[in-house]
């Protein structure tokens, strides 16, 4: 646990948060973050993202205090815009920006001047917030529904920047930025001024911070030192606590063992000194005197004894509880079998085709707005849909431009893509198939009807929902929970999917629930095409292609492992 010191930016003090249905997310929080950059790290449902908005005020403790030194700015994971407001509302700046134009253009309405303040240079601040974003400064006019969705979160990140709030929290910012948008995101966070405490599983955003901080067990514990010093640390340490179990539970064994074996030599001498006594082999007074001082080291014996192995007992469960015993999700994605030779699906843009065959694992790559998604959509044969929700969960494209050009391509025969099997799960990056308003369990229920009750909660458990929260509405799930109970809806299908897509699959995971991931989709045998940009990630598939889609609707080959 870790304790406020005088550089603390945010202080709790035993805070518990609890939902509606009785489900707690915190249980008596105890901890401080410091006033530099905080990485904060933990499983899917530790109540990270309940923290944050915590924090933020968003929420009100069930019981225990929140102490800010100052003002609190707050990015959420999912951010919720209106596609026809200016990126100037967006920064936050519409009101003054307005005003000085207006004043500048010979109004003097006094109002307008009030709206001002001291802030005359807002427009130069605005516009040199956005160029350290690394967009343009023509953005200022522009709308949010002409943004990508990561350029929308460089600017509401840019935003926080102009308010110079004290303190400013953000939960997963690199979920929906390209390979571009990261880097002026890091760049961003390498000179970050005051208190930013960050939600991530971006390990290298992670490696900017000055602390980790992790929610476990219920508790929040600060390290000092980036993510990689952290996990450098925590094996570390597990390893100490492993040994310190082993010596502890040998020493158990061998206190048990010398309490066996004194109990049977004192057990052997007072037999002797009883039967001594009943043959009157010696005076009567002797043998009584001896089975007498039998029985009494007997009992010193048991005492000390007793003593010695609660003792051992006692430093057995101590070094028991330092070790971690988390329980892992284990994935399994069921057997299509897809021969070798099986077409499973061709991508093509008009001067080259590619076909994927067999269990061959396809990677997607392009800027944020190129129409990822949108490919994605005609592969697996749904709808094109445009989203007004833009962020860690946001659309791929912009508010429709995008769409647009990648409809245009597939009518003109440039661009196309064709699933040759019909055996297809699909998990999109909105996670948007589940029904927020139906428990988990109903949900699943509805996907796969044919799956007796029984199995399904088997199910659920393996992904590590268990209990009460299969009875807990989908809409209180962490992002990482959704995406389990989504993916263990695709694997009751029946049949077994032949080909698998995901987008963006890493956004809302644990570290530890990629590495489940790419265990089995390394596993898998069947087709795999993903689109993502987590370079870290797809370099773990053992990719067989990698194609790169760009504005201009064209497909370019990468090697497998370029980055």
């Amino acid at each position: 646990m870790s304790y406020p010191s005088p550089t603390s930016a945010v202080v709790l003090d035993r805070v518990t948060f609890t939902w509606p249905d009785g489900s707690a997310a915190l249980d008596r929080v105890s901890g401080a973050f410091g006033t530099g950059r905080t990485g904060l790290v933990g499983r899917n449902g530790a109540g990270k993202s309940t923290l944050l908005r915590l924090i933020a005020g968003h929420l009100a403790p069930t019981s225990g205090t929140i102490a800010a030194v100052g003002e609190v700015s707050y990015l959420p994971q999912q951010l919720t815009l209106d596609i026809t407001a200016r990126v100037a509302d967006l920064l936050g700046v519409a009101a003054p920006l307005d005003a000085v134009r207006a004043i500048t253009a010979g109004d003097v309405d006094p109002a307008h001047f009030d709206a001002v303040g001291d802030d005359w240079d807002v427009e130069a601040r605005a516009q040199a917030a956005l160029g350290e974003a690394g967009l343009d400064p023509a953005f200022l006019d522009r709308t949010v529904g002409e943004l990508s969705g990561g350029e929308a979160v460089l600017v509401a990140i840019a935003g926080i920047r102009l308010r110079r709030a004290p303190i400013t929290l953000l939960d997963e910012p690199t979920n929906n930025l390209d390979r571009h948008a990261r880097r002026r995101l890091y760049e961003m966070v390498r000179g970050w001024r005051g208190t930013l405490v960050v939600v991530s599983h971006d390990v290298a955003l992670l490696e900017l911070m000055d602390d980790t901080a992790e929610l476990y067990g219920g508790g929040l514990g600060v390290f000092g030192g980036p993510y990689s010093a952290w996990r450098t640390w925590l094996d570390a340490e597990q390893d100490a606590a492993r040994q310190a179990e082993r010596d502890a539970s040998q020493a158990l064994r061998k206190e048990k063992r010398q309490r066996i074996e004194a109990e049977t030599k004192l057990a052997r001498r007072l037999r002797t000194a009883k039967k001594a006594e009943a043959e009157k082999r010696v005076p009567k007074i002797v043998a009584h005197g001896r089975k007498m001082a039998a029985e009494v080291s007997a009992g010193k014996l048991r005492n000390e004894a007793g003593g010695k192995e609660n003792t051992a007992r006692t430093a057995l469960d101590e070094a028991g509880r330092r070790v971690r015993d988390d329980a892992s999700m284990k994935i399994e994605l069921p057997d299509p079998d897809v021969s070798r030779s099986r077409r499973i699906a061709t991508i093509g843009d008009g001067e080259r085709t590619w076909v994927v065959q067999g269990p061959e694992r396809v990677a997607l790559i392009g800027g944020n707005g190129v129409g990822k998604t949108t490919l994605l959509e005609r592969l697996v044969g749904r709808a094109v849909h445009n989203s007004a929700e833009i962020g860690a969960e946001g659309a791929d494209g912009s508010a429709g431009g995008q769409d647009s050009q990648i409809l245009r391509s597939y009518e003109q025969g440039a661009l196309h893509i064709e699933a040759h099997t019909d055996r297809i799960g699909y998990l999109p990056q909105r996670v948007d198939g589940l029904d927020d308003t139906m428990s988990v369990v109903s949900n699943v229920q509805a996907a796969a009807p044919q799956v007796p009750e029984k199995e399904r909660r088997n199910r659920l458990a393996r992904f590590l929902i268990r209990g009460g929260a299969m009875d807990r509405p989908v809409g209180s799930l962490s992002g990482g929970e959704r995406f389990r109970v989504a993916l263990a809806t695709l694997l009751l299908a029946d049949p077994a999917p032949q080909l698998v897509v995901f987008d963006e699959p890493t956004n809302n995971l644990d570290l530890d629930t990629v590495d489940q991931l790419v265990e089995a989709l390394r596993a898998y045998r069947g087709a795999v095409v993903v689109v993502s940009h987590d370079d870290a990630f797809l370099d773990r598939l053992g990719l067989d292609l990698r194609l790169e889609l760009d504005a201009e609707s064209r497909l370019t080959e990468l090697a497998p492992s370029s980055l």
